[in-house]
């Protein structure tokens, strides 16, 4: 959710709304809506196996608890590794407060990203950086994981040379149509709100959001609380529907939303929707959907769950 620029939110208040005609996106012709979408679904199966933040790719999960734990390919160790040529001990990670560091074992042979042999101990960046420090073994990396407004980390490894890379196929999809490109009015809030949301890693996170992206559908209404930090330029949205019963991923979806125009408006394409990481691997800490995002109509777009 880190991108670069700073774009401020607009402040939407709508009196009688109930009563206005509710405005129409933005027209976009068929031809190019059905070839945006297919581009846009190419681009999703070569993230999820892209190595590293591709969860197809991923090969292990451990939590760091405050202490010591070594990792290597002895069965016997916190922390297996299970590559070709991974030493029976490759080092240790020691978890104090927020900083983990990792200590080589003599000999490991355990590299940096840039090739560079770990001889002394690194203090190791966690993902929720840009400098993230990453181990590498053989074909196998690893990366300490945190997640947004909790103090839990992890240690995370994926296999730079996975088989299912070549193989992977995504998840069927709802046909692509026009109808679930929506217009959606945004409802700042006075102040931020944090969310606790529940996790697969059977804890909870912290999400900021700034308002609610408020659509309608055969004429109701319906509201989606929208998770955005300072510095975002696109909302993230964690949403549940009724197809969730039958057709999509039954944790729910996510989905991602422009920032609302000067007059407040933006358009949530339901086409879009799709399934987080804990779809495709057992080494995922996802987020579920709030409460408050609980849809009760039938969502008929987007990504379907995997048979």
């Amino acid at each position: 959710m880190r991108l670069a620029r700073h774009v401020p939110l607009v402040l939407s208040i709508c009196v009688g709304c109930a009563d206005e005609p509710w405005p129409r996106p933005p027209a976009i012709p068929e031809q190019q809506f059905v070839r945006e979408f297919h581009a846009w679904r190419d681009y999703r199966r070569s993230r999820l196996v892209f190595p590293g933040p591709g969860p197809v790719t991923w090969v292990g999960l451990w939590e760091l608890r405050p202490g010591s734990m070594a990792l290597g390919a002895d069965s016997t160790l916190p922390i297996v590794l299970r590559t070709v040529g991974a030493p029976r001990l490759a080092g240790t990670i020691r978890r104090e407060n927020a900083s983990v560091r990792f200590e080589p074992a003599a000999r490991a042979q355990v590299r940096l990203a840039d090739g560079t042999i770990v001889s002394a101990p690194v203090t190791m960046v966690s993902d929720r950086n840009d400098s993230a420090t990453t181990l590498a073994i053989g074909s196998l990396r690893l990366r300490v994981h945190g997640e947004p407004g909790t103090d839990r980390l992890w240690l995370r490894a994926w296999d730079e040379e996975h088989p299912a890379r070549g193989t992977f196929v995504l998840p069927e999809s709802f046909p692509p149509d026009t109808a679930w490109r929506i217009s959606a009015r945004f409802e700042q809030f006075q102040t931020p709100r944090e969310f606790l949301v529940a996790d697969i890693a059977d804890g909870t996170q912290t999400y900021r959001s700034p308002g609610e992206l408020v659509f309608r559908v055969d004429g109701r209404e319906h509201r989606l609380v929208a998770f955005a930090e300072p510095k975002d330029t696109i909302f993230f949205l964690m949403m549940w529907d009724s197809t969730a019963r039958s057709t999509t991923y039954q944790a729910g979806r996510y989905l991602r939303v422009p920032f609302p125009d000067t007059a407040g408006w933006t358009v949530i394409d339901f086409n879009r929707a799709y399934s987080p990481p804990c779809v495709f691997t057992p080494y995922s800490t996802c987020a579920f959907a709030p409460r408050e995002n609980r849809l009760t109509l039938a969502i008929l777009a987007g990504e379907k769950r995997v048979r």
